[in-house]
């Protein structure tokens, strides 16, 4: 292993980072490999790294090419190296590095005009090839095909040969192999003759022009002399080749990259490269970040244990983070009934956050699944909180909810039957199916957002007399109205993938239940289960200061668990908080009560209302009527849809149960500290000369 020196470095160049970020930045010429934990400056390291061997003589700023897998790092990059006096490095995803190479060497290679991107051909093409294979040409269809072509591409796999490779690997595909294998040999004919490109097509061409055309291999090589890779532990096989070739056999290679943070294998990305590093060059620096100067010690601490807890942690992983941070709050955690519960009493929590000071823009509320999204959009528009949704389509956008919109609405004028009956009817077409799809993709989130309109009807039918397709339509469309379009100061929403590369203040990491994290489909395959215990560590180490932690134990119809993966983070015994009192777990494990027969309360409604479905309504009519037209007037003064102020199942509970103080009025599901504190006085006062007149 070489060693790190500083000596040619410039005075002051180096000042300001601590030891091990100075001996990566200023280790000499040469393969130099920097292990770099969450949050321990690495995108500060390499780029005094490469100010450092630019100030020495060691390379012209030129010469440079660094690279990385956002726009977003590749211009952080820029900046950064612009604020160090470095003018003409390159900083480029990887395959806006090749784009550019391949424009300028492709008179050479290929000769004629260039061939375009392909912009938003992609899956009409998939969709002309998988109708010629005999396969379903639904958007979420496409979008697997879409993606296990992808996969083959950046894992270097061939058409003819993605049968055996995925049968050797086990790899669990959407539809069979040898179907997927002929749709992607249908796909690159219609690509081809039509003169396109795709992402991966910009990889592959690059990598051809440099390993079949000598001098095209020798102009790039004395263009470019040194290369660094940011977030090394995500590279695919087909990036890898592309570095191996733009590098020639050389070694002015600098990679970052931290395998405890390896999420995205389903698409290629293999760890193995950088754990390999010294390997293929043995007289390697290697230099481990593990000053953590993002989150507190108390966020640090429970990220250390969980993901101390994986099994078969190579060496090159085991990175154990220390907090440089003051001191913070301890992160909390809460065990909720359901999914409805849960979500206001994380909106309540971000409401008091809010209050506290911090920004919107500085809280992120992050899930396993977009489809778990609906859910946090409600709660937070109930509250008035603005939010934005990151690296998803937004729930009444999705295109399952406008379709089963438009399919409600032709439907309404001739419905027959049971109201609820009728909404899974019309959206069995559409996806709806008794079971959920085997495994995960877009089919199961198509499957979930289904389902959640399905329990709003549910809802709808248990709170007002008389509901049809009219009154749900009317239903969906006035919560569409109400969510507002993004803003800059919203509080973010997010996969966890999405949240990759991010922090905040404040992070909920929500639906932290078996089945949901880890997913499903991940169950009985080892090496699935560890992906998802990283994708839990990596969204831990988005929080800077607050991290709270929940999960529910009912969820699209089942009973739920909390994960495996919190197991030894809390005790058994550990009392989770909660914001809503109605939705308390008792010590002995065992559910809410019924009011009226004692037995046990399952499903959003039943809690909600206090009473499970078998036992009559004790409504009071008059209280309920009293209520509504307090809503309608209070909605006017506010300017905001009478649902934000009070659900209309909100309403049928309090005139069922007829609160007469703040203890009794606060016990029912949906009606945390803010609602209190806002509406209780004169809810109560409502109720009170409702039942006395």
């Amino acid at each position: 292993m070489g060693s790190a020196s500083v000596s040619e470095a410039k005075p002051g160049l180096l000042d300001g980072l601590d030891p091990e970020q100075r001996a990566a930045a200023g280790a000499p010429r040469g393969p130099v490999c920097v292990l770099a934990g969450a949050g321990t400056g690495k995108t500060r390291t390499i780029t005094h790294r490469i100010a450092h061997l630019v100030r020495s003589g060691h390379v012209a700023a030129g010469q440079v090419l660094a690279v990385t897998f956002t726009n977003r790092a590749a211009g952080e990059l820029r900046s950064r190296l612009r604020g160090l006096g470095v003018e003409g490095a390159q900083a480029r995803t990887f395959h806006a590095a090749a784009l550019r190479q391949l424009r300028y060497f492709w008179p050479r290679v290929v000769g004629g005009p260039q061939w375009d991107l392909i912009d938003n051909n992609k899956l009409r093409l998939i969709g002309q090839a998988a109708n010629r294979a005999g396969l379903g040409t639904e958007i979420e269809v496409l979008r697997d095909l879409a993606s296990e072509i992808e996969w083959a591409k950046a894992s270097l796999v061939m058409a003819d040969d993605y049968p055996a490779v995925v049968s050797r690997l086990r790899r669990d595909t959407p539809e069979p192999a040898d179907r997927i294998a002929q749709v992607y040999r249908g796909y690159e004919e219609l690509k081809n003759n039509a003169r396109l490109l795709d992402f991966d097509d910009l990889l592959l061409h690059t990598i051809a022009a440099l390993e079949e055309h000598s001098a095209v291999a020798e102009e790039f090589r004395d263009r470019y002399r040194c290369f660094v890779v940011d977030e090394y532990q995500d590279v695919t096989p087909l990036q890898q080749r592309l570095v191996d070739a733009w590098l020639g056999g050389r070694d002015d290679l600098t990679v970052v990259g931290d395998a405890n943070q390896t999420i995205y294998s389903f698409g290629g990305a293999s760890p193995r490269p950088l754990l390999e590093f010294t390997r293929r060059f043995p007289e390697a620096t290697v230099v481990r970040l593990e000053r953590d100067y993002r989150s507190t010690p108390q966020v640090v601490a429970l990220a250390n244990k969980v993901i101390g807890a994986a099994r078969n942690r190579p060496a090159g992983s085991r990175l154990r983070l220390i907090g440089q941070r003051p001191d913070g709050p301890e992160p909390r955690f809460a065990e909720y009934e359901d999914e409805a519960t849960e979500s206001t009493s994380v909106a309540a929590r971000v409401r008091d956050l809010l209050e506290l000071g911090v920004p919107a823009s500085e809280i992120a509320i992050l899930y396993r699944v977009n489809a778990q999204s609906e859910a946090y959009e409600q709660a937070l528009a109930e509250l008035n909180i603005p939010y934005l949704v990151r690296g998803g389509e937004r729930f009444f956008q999705r295109k399952e909810i406008r379709q089963a919109v438009i399919s409600l609405r032709s439907a309404a004028a001739g419905q027959r039957g049971e109201f609820v009956d009728s909404v899974r009817a019309v959206l069995a077409p559409i996806g709806l199916t008794e079971q959920p799809p085997a495994g995960g993709g877009a089919a199961k989130e198509r499957w979930d957002a289904l389902l959640a309109l399905v329990e709003l009807a549910e809802e709808l039918a248990a709170t007002v007399e008389g509901a049809d397709l009219d009154r749900f339509v009317a239903e969906l469309e006035q919560r569409a109205a109400a969510q507002h379009p993004p803003t800059v100061e919203g509080v973010t929403l997010a996969s966890l993938h999405a949240a990759k590369g991010l922090e905040w203040d404040a992070v909920f990491l929500v639906g932290l239940a078996e089945g949901t994290l880890p997913i499903q489909h991940a169950d009985g395959d080892d090496n699935a289960i560890e992906e998802e215990r990283r994708l839990f560590y990596v969204g831990v180490t988005r929080a800077r200061e607050h991290l709270s932690l929940t999960w529910s134990l009912f969820r699209s119809g089942r009973n739920r668990r909390r994960s495996r993966f919190l197991y030894g983070l809390l005790p058994e015994n550990h009392p989770a908080a909660r914001v809503a009192r109605s939705s308390q777990v008792r010590s002995s494990g065992q559910r809410q009560a019924c009011r009226i027969c004692s037995g046990p309360l399952t499903g959003t409604m039943a809690i909600k209302l206090g009473r499970c479905d078998r036992c009559p309504s004790t409504v009071d009519e008059q209280v309920l009527d009293r209520l509504r037209s307090w809503r309608v007037n209070r909605s006017r003064e506010l300017k905001v849809p009478a649902f934000v102020v009070f659900t209309d199942a909100t309403l049928v509970a309090i005139a069922e149960q007829c609160p007469v103080d703040e203890s009794s009025l606060v016990s029912i599901s949906g009606i945390g500290q803010t609602k209190l504190e806002r509406f209780g006085a004169e809810i109560l006062a409502v109720v009170r000369e409702a039942v006395g007149s």
